[in-house]
C-alpha cells in the first residue's frame, strides 16, 4: 500500500474513533435517534478502517503453491467487506432506529449537547476528508472525482473518500433533524434524520460493493498502461507484430501480462529466448507494476485461401 493511502486511512480511523465516542455520549445524554444512528455509523467506519489496514497487511504475503500469484486481491476482498459492514451495521440499523422512533416518538433531552457534539464531529470529519482529498489529488491527475473512484485500482482511497463524504452528509442530516426537533418540538424530525442517514449509507455501500465486485472479478490495465505495454512490445527488436494481449490486475500494484507475439521467423531458439527476455525488460521498464509476464512467440502466417 502506498504511504498516502495509509495516511488517509489512519486519519479516518482516528477521527471516526473520537467521533463515535462523542456521539455515544451524546446519545446517552439526549436519546436522539439520529445521534445513535450516527454513533453506530462512526463505529462501523472505525472498524472499516481497521479492515482496510488488515487487508493491506495480508496482501503483502508472499506467493505460495496454493496461491502462486500472491495475495494482492485481499485488498479488494476486505474493501468489499467494508461495503457489507457499512450496509448491515450502518444503514439497516439507522433505518430501523428511525422507523422505531417514528412509531414511538421520544422527546430529546439536553438537545443542545447533541448540537455541540455534532458540530465538533463535523470538524473532525472535515479534517479526515481533507486528508483523503490531499492524498487522492496526488494520484488523481486530470480525472474527475467520479472517474477516479470508478477507474482507480487501489481500493483504499475511494472507500475512505466515500465513507468520509457519507459521514459529513450524515452529520448534516443528524444536525438538521435535531435542530428541527428543538425548533418545532416534534421528535419525528430527529427520526427522519436517522432514516435519511440510513438511506445515504445504503447508497454509498452499494457504490463501494459494485466497484469492488468488478475488481474482484478481475480488471485489465487502464488505457494508458495498456498502450504503454503495447508500444513496448511492438518497439522491441525482432518483433514483427503483436498478435493479441491480455492484462489482469492481481492487485493494485501488480499486473499480469500475457501476449502472443509474431517474431522474426529466421531466429533460432536461443535468439527467440533472448528476444522474449528483451520484450519482458521493455514491458517492465514502461510499466513497472507489470510483475508477471508471459510471452508466447509465433510467426506471421498468410491468410488461409478460401
Amino acid at each position: 500500500m502506498q504511504d498516502g493511502n495509509r495516511r488517509a486511512i489512519i486519519a479516518a480511523f482516528v477521527a471516526n474513533l473520537g467521533i463515535s465516542i462523542a456521539k455515544f455520549i451524546g446519545f446517552a445524554a439526549t436519546g436522539a435517534a439520529s445521534m445513535l444512528a450516527e454513533a453506530v455509523h462512526s463505529l462501523a467506519d472505525t472498524g472499516n478502517q481497521g479492515l482496510l489496514l488488515m487487508g493491506a497487511k495480508r496482501a503483502q504475503r508472499s506467493a505460495t503453491r496454493e496461491h502462486p500469484f500472491g495475495y494482492g486481491r485481499e485488498r479488494y476482498f476486505w474493501a468489499f467487506v467494508v461495503a457489507l459492514v457499512l450496509f448491515s451495521m450502518g444503514s439497516l440499523f439507522a433505518i430501523t432506529e428511525g422507523i422505531e422512533k417514528l412509531r414511538h416518538p421520544h422527546q430529546l433531552e439536553s438537545a443542545h449537547w447533541a448540537v455541540g457534539i455534532l458540530v465538533a464531529a463535523l470538524g473532525l470529519e472535515s479534517w479526515s476528508i481533507y486528508t483523503a482529498i490531499v492524498e487522492a489529488n496526488k494520484v488523481r491527475g486530470e480525472k474527475s472525482w467520479w472517474e477516479f473512484i470508478r477507474q482507480t485500482k487501489s481500493p483504499e482511497l475511494p472507500v475512505v473518500l466515500l465513507e468520509d463524504l457519507g459521514a459529513l452528509v450524515g452529520l448534516c442530516f443528524a444536525l438538521i433533524g435535531v435542530l428541527l426537533t428543538i425548533a418545532l418540538g416534534d421528535p419525528r424530525y430527529d427520526a427522519m434524520g436517522s432514516i435519511a442517514i440510513g438511506i445515504l449509507l445504503a447508497v454509498i455501500a452499494a457504490v463501494i460493493a459494485i466497484e469492488m465486485q468488478s475488481l474482484l472479478i478481475g480488471e485489465s490495465a487502464t488505457g494508458s498502461k495498456a498502450k504503454d505495454i503495447e508500444r513496448a512490445i511492438e518497439g522491441s527488436p525482432h518483433v514483427n507484430s503483436l498478435i493479441h494481449i491480455r492484462t489482469l490486475h492481481l492487485g493494485p500494484e501488480e499486473l499480469l501480462v500475457a501476449a502472443k507475439v509474431a517474431l522474426d521467423a529466421s531466429l533460432d531458439f536461443p535468439a527467440v529466448a533472448r528476444a522474449i527476455d528483451g520484450i519482458e525488460d521493455a514491458i517492465r521498464s514502461a510499466v513497472p507494476i507489470a510483475r508477471v509476464i508471459y510471452i508466447e512467440p509465433d510467426v506471421e502466417r498468410s491468410p488461409t485461401p478460401t
